[in-house]
This record gives structure tokens, sequence and C-alpha cells, in this order.
């Protein structure tokens, strides 16, 4: 059965002026108009499409693939404006996604950029957004674990980091102590399961977990010293903009790597900065 909001791989029964008609199941005949047949695409065989319902509210479907399908999140673009019902935004489709009012989690004008889920309405049975996101997001304790790699997506700043969007399903947290560098909202980055909460709350890691994220780190910071003739100015008191400007690494990811380091006997830590055991063993 063809599920709205979903992509679905669907028999094609019949050709007709309007398009193609596909078995929707107990949906019955989906109407795929012309202007989306693939080339060679005839009664007999199947077609993977996109199923929404039109301005009548009929099921129509689409080879086109839209941003997000229904349970998934997204960045996307406010284009239209009806004081009445909402807002309409852009999310790959000929037809505009709306995002009622009632929906809004602030004020919004075209131009703008919202995180939302695409849902579908109780009320309408039609595809539409919602920015509502703590109302949306699994409050459930998540099944991750330590460790494992996730897809996230960036839906807000907060003043310990950023919030992001797990798996289109959770909420976790990504501490500016960690991070090289700022994130943008919308941004769609790989990462990792760092730790959850007794409470349930879920922080984050980006880039490589556990000791191979250390390992590059390490890695980084061994070859700037080497490139630097044996010293760098930077120690466990370093400010972290410093060493993001340096390194490239968060002020954890710098302290973990020189740790490392240390325990290797590869440098010595001393008042003035880092130094390269084997540079000054080449020297004497």
């Amino acid at each position: 059965m063809a599920q709205l909001g979903k992509r679905n791989l669907l028999p094609i029964t019949r050709a007709a002026p309007p398009g193609l008609y596909l078995d929707g199941g107990s949906h019955g005949e989906i109407l795929l108009p012309a202007k989306y047949i693939p080339a060679g695409a005839v009664p007999g065989g199947k077609l993977e499409v996109f199923v929404y319902r039109d301005s009548e509210d009929r099921l129509v479907a689409t080879t086109e693939k839209p941003y997000a399908v229904v349970g998934e999140f997204a960045y996307l673009k406010v284009i239209g404006v009806n004081p009445r019902i909402g807002l309409f935004l852009d999310w790959g489709l000929g037809k505009d996604l709306l995002l009622p009012a009632r929906e809004q989690d602030g004020p919004l004008n075209p131009g703008d950029w919202v995180v939302v889920q695409v849902i579908v309405d109780d009320k309408s049975d039609r595809l539409i957004a919602s920015a509502r996101l703590n109302r949306r997001l699994d409050l459930v304790p998540p099944p991750y674990h330590e460790g494992e790699a996730v897809h996230l997506l960036v839906a807000s700043k907060s003043p310990l980091g950023y919030n992001l969007i797990i798996n289109h399903a959770h909420r976790g947290l990504v501490y500016n102590t960690d991070l090289s560098g700022p994130l943008k909202v919308g941004q769609v980055v790989e990462g990792y399961v760092r730790n959850i909460r007794p409470d349930g709350k879920i922080d984050l890691a980006l880039g490589r977990a556990g000791y191979r994220r250390i390992a590059d780190a390490r890695e980084t910071v061994l070859a700037k010293l080497t490139a630097a003739g044996g010293r760098l100015p930077f120690h466990d008191g370093s400010l972290p903009e410093e060493i993001r400007d340096a390194f490239g690494l968060s002020k954890k990811a710098f302290k973990q790597a020189i740790g490392a380091l240390y325990k290797d006997r590869l440098i010595r830590i001393e008042p003035d900065g880092i130094h390269l055991v084997a540079a000054e063993g080449g020297q004497n």
C-alpha cells in the first residue's frame, strides 16, 4: 500500500493522457502526471515515487525528491505567507509545504530559514511542517550506546554549545569546548554519542570517537610541533581560541592529545609551552 509522505515503489497499472496510473493498494490508483514520467516507464513496470495530496486532496505521485519525508527534520526556506493560514516553505517539490500558524515557534518572514519536521496533519490528512521541536522530538530514553555513529542536524545554539537533532528523533548537545569552530543552524554533520546521562540527555561529539579522535588530534599536534622545530607556546593554560587558531582543535581535544604524547614520552610540558623530546635528542 502506498504511504503518504514517503517514497514508494509502486507498480504501473496503465497509461492515460494525464500520465501514468500507479497501484496504490487500498488507496486505489494514484496518478503520476505526465511531466514526471521518466524515460522507459511503461505499464507492468515499477517506479519509485513520492506520494502527497494535491490542492483537491487527491493522492498524487511525483518523481521529484523532497528535502525531507514524513518524520524527518530539515532546514527549509520561507518563500511565501498567507496571514490566515501560515507560511509556505520550499522543500524541493513544485508544491510548497505549509507551516501552519499553530505549528510556528516564533515570527518568520519570507527569506527566513527554519528547522521543521514534516508531519501528517491529524485534521486534514495533508502533509505540513511543524517548528514546535519540543513537541516533535522523542522523549523516550534513547537506545543509543556510547561511541555510536549518528546523523545530526544543528537545530539551535545554546550558551553551552549547540542543540542537535539525532537521527531525526532525539535531541543532543555538543559543547563549545569540544568544537574546533562554530556550527551553523541547519548544518548536517556526522557525529558520535559521547555520553548518555542518567536523565536520558545525550552528549555528542563531532568527528571520530574515542581513541580514534584522540589519535587524530595527537598526530595534528605532533605534526605542528615538528614543523615548528620542536617547540610551541601552548599548554593547559592556553586560551581555547588560541588553540583553535593554531591547531583547529577544541581545548579538550588538545589537552587529551598532549596528555597522550606526554605519556608516550614524546613531549615535555613546560611553562613556556610544549617541547618535542625527539627534536631535543637530535640536537645533542
